[in-house]
């Protein structure tokens, strides 16, 4: 493969998700992959097969110690940040600094000090920060966004929205590093940051009042001994008490997850496949929350982390109808089968093995109900992934995506979210956690204080509405 590379591009953080970013910076021939950073010699050694499998040149690799002599020694000018997402700010502020242009995975941080230097460094550096929401190019997700900024149901009024994770994909969360608070803020941050960055960006408003409730009810040592569901073992690997549990995960029957983390235990110590009715778990599994927005809108948002099937629904109400979406991500389980997929499945981006349908229904007032007919992908994300990669760094090889593919290029001008589109996601899941603590609501203008005002072309957007 012929390549005259633009830019030189750091990947920090050399895990699954990374996986995403290695293979498309390989494929895309503006973009070289000059450097890897982590703390696994391991990890980095998957990643560099992954660019001799795409034809590119291997990455040096760096401890993250070295992280800022990294940048100047390999003239990096462009850095993903794929990491344990505590650590995000870690690597987004020198990076900064450095000017180079820097995409992180959401959510881009997890707490309210770690966020404002953050937009600190953003503002007084000038340099570009886009957060990796991937649900933003969505094909369907997009349709919403044209069909309410279209006057489709008039004036948004509330919205009502539910997530389900099911029990291969939500127990992930309690096997990994995702499970203790201070590394991933819980759930409200890791993974609904992507939910509360959907409605910001559908209503193209912000979010001011934030109330709820959070429990740990399923997972966990208590819940599990509570539920007749715990096996007495630490971690699943070599355990006997795992060999039928349906909760467990299997990291030796797949040659991904054996090379990401079986044989890089030796390096960090990280241990993947933790048990989920174990300890130590800090996470809520069940949440409950309502936001009001500052145009008057008001969601009530629900999470859960282990039901029996995957997928979400949301609901407009407006002043002239209501917009309903459903999305069946996976329909069931099979029972009792041990879990071992390295593919995605497992971490939610790629397709599950029952996925179900779409369907998107406008009900005018006075008006008969109207199917929307939609492009849907099942994959990698429905569709985002691929879209997301385009848009952030180019097509590959030149290629310009095709609507029949599910892979076009996005209805929506510039859907990439800002370190501003970070910080009002991440704001919700925040607020969230700490009603969880205290039972009482929270204001958003209050607990970030720093969050960029809207700019006049987004504020013409909302004004059009």
């Amino acid at each position: 493969m012929s390549r005259t590379p633009h830019h030189r591009t750091a990947v920090v953080g050399t895990g699954h998700r990374a996986q995403t970013f290695t293979r498309a910076l390989a494929a895309r021939p503006g973009h070289l992959v000059a450097a890897l950073c982590d703390p696994s010699p391991t990890r980095m050694a998957f990643h560099n097969r992954l660019l001799a499998e795409a034809g590119a040149p291997a990455a040096t690799q760096w401890e993250p110690d070295r992280f800022t002599d990294m940048l100047a020694k390999e003239d990096i000018d462009e850095v993903v940040v794929t990491t344990v997402d505590a650590e995000h700010d870690r690597y987004i502020v020198p990076a900064l600094k450095a000017g180079c242009r820097v995409v992180t995975e959401k959510p881009m941080t997890v707490d309210a000090e770690r966020c404002a230097r953050i937009l600190d460094t953003v503002r007084d550096t000038g340099n570009s920060l886009t957060v990796a929401f991937n649900y933003r190019f969505n094909p369907v997700h997009e349709k919403v966004r044209d069909l309410l900024a279209d006057g489709a149901i008039g004036e948004v009024l509330s919205v009502h929205f539910e997530w389900l994770l099911d029990v291969r994909h939500g127990a992930d969360y309690f096997r990994r590093w995702h499970r203790e608070k201070r590394n991933s803020g819980g759930l409200m941050v890791h993974k609904s940051s992507h939910h509360f960055d959907l409605v910001n960006w559908w209503l193209a408003d912000e979010p001011r009042d934030v109330f709820g409730y959070g429990r740990l009810g399923f997972y966990g040592r208590a819940a599990g001994e509570r539920h007749g569901l715990r096996r007495d073992y630490d971690r699943a690997h070599g355990a006997d008490q795992a060999a039928d549990d349906p909760f467990a995960l299997d990291l030796a029957a797949d040659d991904t997850l054996r090379a990401l983390y079986l044989d890089a235990e030796q390096d960090d110590g990280y241990l993947r496949d933790r048990n989920v009715f174990g300890g130590p778990v800090s996470i809520e599994d069940d949440m409950a929350v309502l936001v009001r927005y500052a145009g008057g809108a008001t969601m009530t948002y629900h999470l859960t982390a282990y039901s029996p099937w995957e997928g979400y629904r949301v609901m407009f109400n407006g002043s002239a109808g209501r917009l309903e979406l459903e999305v069946e991500e996976s329909r069931w389980q099979p029972p009792r089968t041990r879990i071992s997929a390295g593919s995605g499945a497992v971490h939610g981006d790629t397709a599950a093995e029952h996925a179900g349908g779409v369907r998107l229904t406008l009900r005018p007032l006075w008006r008969p109900p109207v199917d929307i007919p939609l492009v849907t992908a099942h994959e990698a994300h429905g569709g985002g992934d691929p879209r997301m990669l385009d848009v952030l760094f180019g097509p590959v090889d030149g290629a310009q995506p095709t609507a029949d593919t599910g892979t076009a290029a996005p209805a929506v001008a510039h859907p990439t979210a800002t370190e501003r589109d970070g910080a009002l996601a991440l704001a919700v899941g925040l607020a969230a956690n700490e009603c969880f603590e205290t039972g009482r609501p929270v204001a958003v203008p209050e607990l970030i204080p720093g969050i960029p005002k809207r700019s006049a072309d987004q504020g013409a957007q909302v004004q059009a509405r």
